[in-house]
């Protein structure tokens, strides 16, 4: 199972640091957050489309088609910005 680590207001939200979920179908970003969001709550409302948060596989920025696998390391965590 892939391991997810999240970060910052979303380890706060969520009350987790890591986690090791199931693969969905499909195996990609885009089915992980959807099988994420079906947890409800504050799960749909912090990864909703359009919310400021990056994903990151194996510590690679990924998109929503990125596939990931069991091996995987997929990070969750907001935009940083700096100065």
């Amino acid at each position: 199972m892939p391991t997810l680590l999240y970060f910052a207001r979303l380890r706060e939200t969520f009350g987790v640091e890591r986690e090791q979920v199931p693969l969905p179908a499909p195996a990609s970003v885009a089915g992980l957050l959807d099988a994420l969001r079906a947890r409800g709550s504050v799960w749909a409302t912090e990864l909703a489309p359009g919310r400021a948060f990056r994903v990151a596989v194996n510590q690679r920025v990924a998109n929503a088609e990125t596939a990931v696998a069991d091996t995987d390391e997929i990070a969750i965590f907001p935009p940083v910005t700096g100065g």
